[in-house]
């Protein structure tokens, strides 16, 4: 018989409630198996014949996901779990697992498409990403996703969230409200992707300690952002004047990710966009990386890919 040694690293993981009181819940899966299961901080040892060590990793896995997907835990959990594992039934997936971004109070985020996964990837092995395709591929809301992660892990010590105020279609001088009220809607987005993954007070009192900050992309100028994950949104609407400006404002132990649809560039038709201008510029240096997206990506109602194809036919004279 084959024997392995298996450690896995639950961050950001209650672990009181995964091991239970006393850990109860550890002591039921070392009466299940022959494999010795250790515990030190957030990282489990797990030890024994290889395929019962696959099992049990199965196991935890499975744990962690009932666990914050429903914020709690029960020995009537951890039996239905063992006994769907043992049968080789699974709550969730190997793959879906690892496509996991992260646990919100309703479900999880994850990564749906071939596009998606790829993101995930290029972000996790860059320190500044670029996110490029159209709209609903989830670009926006997996760039908060990624960064919210990072925040609760401990990896970074603030969000910065920014967007160009860039007025499509209609006059941002004409909008009813002081200044604030004018650029909120710009910014909206990004509070609905907050609101889904953050609960509403806790979200609230990140804002008003600036550990999570939204701002227009101007508001970026002469600022550096040390431990700190940043997102532009919409960058296609940045120049490159503001998107050099941007890229020079991360600071130590800073990531960011950039998205955006060239194909929907709101500025006026002198300027230059500069997530178009960046793509050219910095695709050869060693840290950023590019993750592309099409139409297959697309994850919002059904019709919105046939609309991006049919648009794509009528610009390409098809």
């Amino acid at each position: 018989m084959t024997t392995a040694e298996k450690k896995i690293t639950l961050n950001g993981v209650d672990m009181l409630g995964l091991l239970g009181v006393n850990d109860a819940y550890l002591n039921l899966l070392e009466d299940r198996f022959n494999s010795t299961i250790s515990v030190r901080g957030d990282i489990v040892n797990i030890k024994g014949v290889l395929e019962e060590v696959e099992i049990v990793e199965k196991v935890i896995k499975e744990m962690v996901y009932v666990l914050n997907t429903s914020g709690k835990l029960n020995k009537s959990d951890i039996e239905t779990i063992l006994n769907l594992t043992i049968e080789g039934k699974e709550i969730i997936g190997e793959a879906e697992y690892d496509s996991i971004v992260l646990y919100t109070k309703n479900d999880v985020v994850k990564a749906k498409t071939p596009g998606q996964k790829k993101y995930l990837q290029i972000a996790g092995k860059n320190d500044i990403c670029f996110a490029i395709g159209p709209a609903g591929t989830g670009k926006t809301y997996l760039a908060v996703a990624i960064a919210v992660s990072a925040l609760k892990k401990g990896i970074v010590k603030r969000i910065v969230l920014a967007r160009p105020a860039v007025e499509a279609g209609e006059s941002l001088g004409f909008l009813p409200g002081d200044f604030q009220e004018k650029i909120d809607p710009y910014l909206r987005p990004l509070y609905d992707a907050l609101d889904d993954m953050i609960p509403s007070e806790k979200l609230k009192g990140y804002i008003e300690k600036r550990v999570i900050e939204i701002v227009p992309l101007a508001y970026m100028r002469g600022r550096t952002l040390n431990n700190a994950f940043v997102i532009l949104d919409e960058a296609q609407n940045a120049t490159d004047v503001q998107m050099k400006m941007f890229l020079t404002r991360l600071g130590a132990n800073s990531k960011a990710i950039i998205t955006g649809d060239i194909t929907q560039i709101d500025l006026p038709v002198k300027s230059k966009s500069g997530l178009i201008q960046a793509k050219d510029i910095l695709s050869g240096i060693t840290g950023v990386g590019f993750a592309y997206f099409d139409k297959e990506d697309v994850v919002r109602h059904k019709l919105v890919k046939d609309i991006i194809d049919a648009y794509d036919k009528f610009n390409n004279g098809k």
